[in-house]
């Protein structure tokens, strides 16, 4: 049985620390990767640096109006929610939890145990 457990990574201070791209993302460092850090419509959301299908820097993309992130390269769509591509290919991008608080913005990484019985 594996158990899901959440570490959470400090990557700034507040929001207005974060130096935002025009297209409202921006890579930072946590947990030694660099993430893709985006805002759409008041939420945050957390995701791969690079595109799984040709590595394309995600940030250097843009967010559509439906809130997918579409890759600079081929135009590839991903659900900044679950990072499932919506265009049909098999192709999925790492999504990470992130969460804001009176300390701080933070990046969660889960880390699976498992138990033996």
């Amino acid at each position: 049985m594996a158990e899901k457990k959440i570490s959470w990574v400090k990557v700034a201070e507040s929001l207005s620390e974060i130096s935002w791209q025009p297209n409202d993302m921006c890579i930072i460092p946590a947990g030694g990767k660099m993430i893709t850090l985006a805002r759409h419509k008041g939420s945050l959301y957390a995701f791969a640096q690079k595109c799984p299908h040709a590595g394309g820097i995600m940030a250097d993309g843009f967010l559509d109006a439906m809130g997918n992130v579409v890759c600079p390269i081929h135009r590839y769509k991903f659900s900044v929610e679950n990072g499932r591509s919506i265009n049909g290919e098999g192709y999925y991008l790492k999504t990470y939890l992130v969460k804001t608080e009176d300390a701080g913005v933070y990046i969660g990484f889960e880390k699976t145990t498992f138990f033996n019985f």
